[in-house]
């Protein structure tokens, strides 16, 4: 499976990135991720889930650490290059249904 991860960090500072936009930063760029798009107001990063999802764990504890007071997420699954957009991954990655 494929994950698709839109996020921000916040409060945000127009004059000079806050700790905890650089550490998230350093965190994505760090992961074994297919595609990390960085930008002042947003970031996506792309890639297979168990490396999504271990960026995802890091992003957030490490941010917080640095003083984040607010993460906004999105995760979505996209299709593989086959067109399949992942089918039964063996493990219920939402929660749902537990």
């Amino acid at each position: 499976m494929r994950l698709k991860v839109e996020f921000t960090t916040e409060p945000f500072d127009l004059d000079e990135a806050p700790a905890h936009a650089l550490v998230a930063r350093a965190v994505i760029e760090a992961a074994d991720l297919d595609t990390v798009d960085v930008g002042p107001f947003g970031n996506t990063v792309e890639g297979a889930a168990d490396a999504v999802l271990g960026a995802v764990d890091a992003l957030l504890r490490e941010s917080l650490g640095a003083g984040a007071t607010r993460i906004s997420l999105q995760v979505n699954v996209i299709a593989e290059a086959d067109g399949n957009a992942g089918g039964d991954a063996g493990g219920d990655v939402t929660g749902e249904g537990a």
